[in-house]
């Protein structure tokens, strides 16, 4: 068994490498290639959350264990911590114990990446970033390697951290600018990563032909924007099963606003079976609740790496 620490992984796997393997994933889901796991997922009080995604594919078997601690930065630690651990699906054996923050933050920045990649219009000009926690600087890099935006927008309940976001903005040569959430009406593509119980976003902040990546939803009670805006749009996931329990789909399914049957995997559209946006003023969104695949994806990749160039512990269990 090999163990491949968090310092490793950022000298391992790549933000391409990330997009690479999580699309791979949308696509061998969609083919009946590998599944995901029932999600394990508690609260354990003062806004912390512990949970198991688990999953196979053809190569591998395991599990993601972590959860989020809110007061970790104040440790200085992330809020998100997560292992991955990797098994032999043939024998059950263990393979790895890979550190998982860095690949969890890679892997969510990829099926944004993926979403927006695949479903936002070609002209789209200006990125909206709601929230300015420790992900979103990944998803606005990742956002900004698929498409040639102008400008970049953003809102966050703190408007103070936003200096963060727009450090990462002038470092990819975009003007940034922190508006009010009736501005977000500007934007071509909205990129949500808050960890909040009530929406922010309102149905009448968005236009006609946007494109949503909704990324903070992944667990009950989460919510980034109001239901009648699923209602309003075309809405794609990682998987369904996820996306109508504790993903954004959650609460207009609840309400009746939303068909379960209408939500698209977003590997149909990877695969070629579904269209994708299919005009000009489709509003598209995705409701991106992280799966278990994704995460044993990238460790993979770190995993592989670690082997070719020796790196990590070898222990016999």
């Amino acid at each position: 068994m090999r163990i491949v620490p968090e310092a490793l992984i950022a000298g391992l796997v790549t933000a391409e490498d990330a997009f690479a393997a999580v699309e791979a994933v949308f696509a061998a889901m969609a083919r009946g290639e590998a599944r995901n796991f029932p999600v394990v997922r508690e609260a354990l009080g003062g806004g912390r959350h512990y949970g198991f995604k688990s999953g196979q594919d053809a190569g591998v078997l395991g599990v993601k264990a972590g959860g989020y601690f809110p007061r970790n930065a104040e440790r200085g630690l992330t809020n998100h911590q997560s292992s991955v651990l990797l098994f032999d699906p043939e024998t059950g054996r263990p393979l790895a114990m890979v550190g998982g923050n860095l690949l969890t933050a890679l892997r969510t920045a990829a099926a944004a990446a993926v979403s927006i990649d695949r479903l936002a219009r070609r002209g789209a000009r200006v990125l909206g970033i709601i929230g300015a926690g420790h992900q979103a600087a990944f998803q606005l890099r990742a956002a900004a390697r698929v498409r040639d935006f102008d400008r970049v927008i953003g809102w966050n309940r703190t408007p103070e951290r936003l200096a963060g976001l727009a450090a990462v903005a002038a470092d990819l040569g975009l003007p940034f600018e922190a508006v009010g959430l009736e501005r977000m009406i500007e934007a071509d593509v909205i990129v949500t990563i808050t960890s909040a119980p009530a929406f922010s976003l309102a149905r009448s902040q968005v236009r006609p032909g946007t494109h949503l990546a909704c990324m903070g939803t992944d667990t009950v009670g989460k919510q980034e924007v109001e239901p009648a805006l699923l209602a309003r749009a075309t809405v794609f996931c990682d998987e369904v099963a996820q996306s109508v329990t504790i993903g954004e789909a959650q609460h207009a399914v609840a309400q009746h606003l939303l068909d379960r049957a209408a939500i698209v995997p977003l590997g149909d559209v990877v695969t070629g079976r579904h269209p994708g946006r299919r005009s000009e003023g489709e509003i598209t969104l995705f409701d991106g609740t992280g799966v278990g695949l994704q995460d044993l994806a990238v460790a993979g990749v770190a995993l592989c790496q670690a082997e070719q160039r020796g790196l990590g512990a070898v222990i016999d269990l």
